[in-house]
C-alpha cells in the first residue's frame, strides 16, 4: 500500500532521530561540565539530570520526550487514514502542516524556547490533528458534507 500521508509520518519520524542526536549533542557535553561520569554512574533519571544540568542543556531532551507524546496520536491517524484509502490530497496536505508545525515547535524549544510561540505552534499543530481526525470520522462513517 502506498499512501501520500506515509510522507510526513516518515518525515516527522526521522525529524524525531535529529532530535534525539541533539539531545545528546548537548546533553553529554552538559554532563560532563557538570562533573558527571556516566561511566560509572549506576541508576537515575532524567528528573535527576534537570537538578544538575544547564536548562538549556535540557530544552532538546524536553523535545524530543514533547515528540514522543502527542505525535503518537499523528501516527494513529495518518496510518487509519491510509487504511481507508484516504490518505492523499487534503489528508496529506494537513498531514505535512502537523509535520512542518512540530519541526518549528522544536526549533523554537530548542533555541529561544519563548513559552508564547511554543503554544502557539502547538496549538495551531493540534488542530490540524483534530482535522485529520474529524476527517477519518467522517470517512469511517461515510459522513459527507457535498
Amino acid at each position: 500500500m502506498h499512501s501520500a500521508i506515509f510522507g510526513p509520518v516518515i518525515a516527522l519520524i526521522g525529524w524525531t532521530l535529529i532530535m534525539w542526536i541533539w539531545m545528546y549533542a548537548k546533553r553529554i557535553p552538559a554532563m560532563q561540565r557538570a562533573g558527571i561520569d556516566a561511566k560509572t554512574k549506576v541508576g537515575g533519571t532524567g528528573a535527576d539530570l534537570r537538578a544538575v544540568l544547564d536548562a538549556k542543556a535540557q530544552w532538546p531532551a524536553d523535545n524530543y520526550n514533547h515528540l514522543l507524546e502527542q505525535p503518537v496520536i499523528f501516527y494513529a491517524i495518518c496510518i487509519v487514514l491510509a487504511l481507508m484509502d484516504q490518505g492523499d490530497n487534503l489528508n496529506a496536505t494537513i498531514a505535512w502542516a502537523y509535520v512542518a508545525l512540530r519541526i518549528a515547535h522544536s526549533l523554537v524549544q530548542v533555541t529561544t524556547n519563548r513559552v508564547i510561540v511554543r503554544f502557539s505552534l502547538f496549538s495551531l499543530a493540534t488542530i490540524a490533528l483534530i482535522m485529520l481526525t474529524v476527517h477519518a470520522a467522517m470517512a469511517y462513517w461515510s459522513v459527507s458534507f457535498h
